[in-house]
């Protein structure tokens, strides 16, 4: 029964989440798999940049506050120039860039970093 009510109280508690600051822009990496070439780009945040045949737009960079070279996550929506709809809509961890993977047959995307100033 102490357990139980252990348990629940720990549950009870609030998350504590980290603090992050939003950068200006961030810097992504892509990969064509086909020829092997990767080129690293920087987008500012609400901006646009093309890779072959995708369209990436990085809707926000966020970092951890006071820790700029630390963990970057990235909101990115990638299209396909004639594909209707989006290829990936969400989250990108640099740390963890499988964790949330856009699926394409000839390229890959990922987070490097983000832009601090």
């Amino acid at each position: 029964m102490r357990i139980l009510l252990f348990l629940l109280a720990f549950l009870a508690l609030p998350a504590t989440a980290e603090v992050v600051t939003t950068a200006s822009g961030g810097v992504l990496r892509a990969l064509d798999k086909i020829s092997g070439d990767t080129v690293d780009i920087e987008i500012p945040a609400g901006g646009k940049a093309g890779v072959g045949s995708l369209e990436i737009v990085l809707v926000e960079c966020r970092y951890p506050a006071g820790n700029p070279s630390g963990n970057a996550y990235a909101a990115l929506e990638i299209s396909e120039t004639g594909r209707a709809g989006t290829l990936f809509s969400g989250w990108m961890i640099a740390s963890a860039p499988a964790l949330s993977a856009m699926e394409h047959p000839r390229y890959d995307v990922w987070v490097i970093r983000c832009i601090t100033s």
